[in-house]
């Protein structure tokens, strides 16, 4: 019954003979199987259109990770949705931007936000989901039997995800059904998942990274996964014994580094790490490699191409490189319109059936950035070896990755801007050895006003996920210009290169 929907009855084929067997375990409730999980989903997505989600309407989640929002994600995608995942961090006011822009026909989120939300959610329904699972979406999916997923194509949308701009305004993402099911089929098969794997995740499940591709990698798989909450230390090394992989970003890395029960025994059963979103350390590199004799396989990739490039399974994984394109996308490394030589560093361009189909309501914006022969300029500066391997060197935007998490910094700037006493600030990304970047934002107060690092804190905190409040805030007398008068934030990076530098 699941073969009119494409990305779902590519999803489920995968396990059809295997219902019995299980898909998630956790540390402190009873296992989900493949069937159950697909059961569920029936029953979330009979829920959504009795809600009155009709194809190709937007089902906006903001809650905590459970197996129920797995089940949501692919319900809404079974009753002919678009999801749009948002991060749980994100405050009231961020929130929202993306339900005005989305105009979602029903909103998810965590029962102490409900009031709050329903304010914001215009003609959408609320309802609701908790940590552990429970709330009134899985209410009305209680009462629902079995659904037949609704027809859609390879073209049409499974998800949006917003990503910020340096003007501030977030964009949001367009991903077909294709677009998950190729680049998962692909991730799969290169990076060798079965269903004799049992995959560590400990992701969150409101970006690409979580969602697309370990969860949907393990399903096209028919693996099992081990579902955590989020990152804990304790829970990993607990399951690494009988696990076989992990998914993470760089900061998972370090934080295991930390603890002498990793070692080259407990990491016996693995054959595989991964690491993305950020890059990783050399010296992460070459600690893990030391400590578990596993080299960490670093991977590339972009809210609107899902993943490009990965360095080799079988082969040698290069330290600093994210290796090479997927088999399918091709990658190439422009300057003003001309490919560069090996060595060169350019923007990086992608092509490929991994590549979105868009930005939402921003025509102009797609044009820019999607050219009309399917490639998209990501915005890095790269450079490609003589082998061919890839290196991210930097980007043509000031964007900072901190702790796998996105973080744009005119957004903040603009708030810290706005705040009383402020003359002007500049927001940058710098070295951190837990988080691979940190934010560092360097403010000029208003002559005469007594100003402090603890108000600006203070101001930005109702305003702004956690994630995305400074780590640090220096107060200066000015910001460093060229001729031009354009702040110079390469200067700013330099200045404060060693501000988190271990000892």
């Amino acid at each position: 019954m699941y073969d009119a929907n494409y990305l779902i009855s590519r999803l489920h084929a995968a396990s059809a003979d295997q219902q019995t067997r299980n898909f998630a375990t956790f540390p402190a409730r009873a296992s989900v199987t493949f069937g159950e999980l697909f059961a569920g989903a029936e029953r979330h997505a009979a829920a959504l259109v009795a809600m009155g989600v009709q194809p190709g309407d937007r089902v906006a989640v903001q809650v905590e990770k459970t197996i129920e929002a797995i089940q949501l994600y692919l319900g809404t995608v079974m009753a002919g949705g678009v999801f749009l995942p948002l991060n749980t961090a994100y405050t009231t006011p961020e929130v929202a931007y993306f339900l005005g822009d989305a105009t979602p026909r029903v909103v998810v989120c965590d029962p102490t936000r409900a009031e709050a939300i329903a304010e914001i959610a215009g003609s959408a329904s609320v309802v609701t989901l908790d940590r552990l699972g429970k709330g009134s979406l899985t209410d009305a999916a209680a009462g629902q039997g079995g659904f037949a997923p609704v027809p859609r194509g390879a073209d049409d949308l499974a998800a949006i995800l917003y990503t910020s701009g340096t003007t501030g305004r977030s964009k949001g993402a367009m991903l077909s059904h294709d677009n998950l099911a190729s680049n998962s089929q692909t991730l799969r098969d290169y990076w060798q998942f079965t269903d004799r794997d049992v995959l560590i995740h400990a992701l969150p499940i409101f970006h690409t990274h979580g969602l697309f591709v370990a969860t949907n990698v393990a399903l096209f798989a028919g693996a099992e996964v081990v579902f955590l909450a989020g990152f804990d230390k304790e829970q990993i090394l607990e399951a690494m014994p009988r696990a076989t992989a992990l998914m993470g970003v760089p900061t998972f890395y370090t934080r295991l580094l930390q603890d002498a029960r990793l070692t080259r025994d407990r990491a016996a059963n693995m054959r595989l790490f991964i690491s993305g979103s950020a890059p990783l350390l050399v010296d992460t590199h070459e600690q893990w490699q030391a400590r578990t004799g596993h080299r960490i396989l670093e991977r590339y990739g972009m809210t609107e191409t899902n993943m490009s490039t990965s360095n080799p399974y079988e082969g040698e994984r290069r330290a600093g490189t994210v290796g090479f394109p997927l088999p399918g996308v091709e990658a190439r490394i422009m300057d003003q319109g001309r490919p560069v030589s090996p060595g060169e560093t350019g923007v990086l361009e992608v092509r490929g059936p991994n590549v979105f189909q868009g930005y939402w309501q921003m025509p102009e914006k797609t044009a820019e950035e999607l050219q009309a022969d399917g490639w998209f300029i990501t915005g890095d500066l790269a450079c490609q070896d003589t082998e061919g391997y890839i290196t991210i060197v930097g980007r043509q935007k000031d964007l900072v990755i901190t702790g796998g998490f996105n973080v744009y910094p005119k957004e903040v700037e603009s708030l810290i801007d706005d705040l009383p006493g402020v003359l002007e600030s500049a927001v940058i990304g710098v070295p951190h050895p837990d988080f691979g970047e940190a934010v560092v934002a360097v403010v000029v107060p208003q002559v005469g006003v007594e100003l402090s690092a603890e108000d600006i804190r203070n101001a930005l905190a109702e305003q702004l996920a956690k994630f995305k409040q400074p780590k640090q805030i220096k107060l200066v007398t000015e910001l460093p210009r060229n001729t031009m008068g354009k702040v110079q934030k390469k200067a700013l990076r330099e200045s404060y290169l060693g501000l988190f530098s271990q000892g």
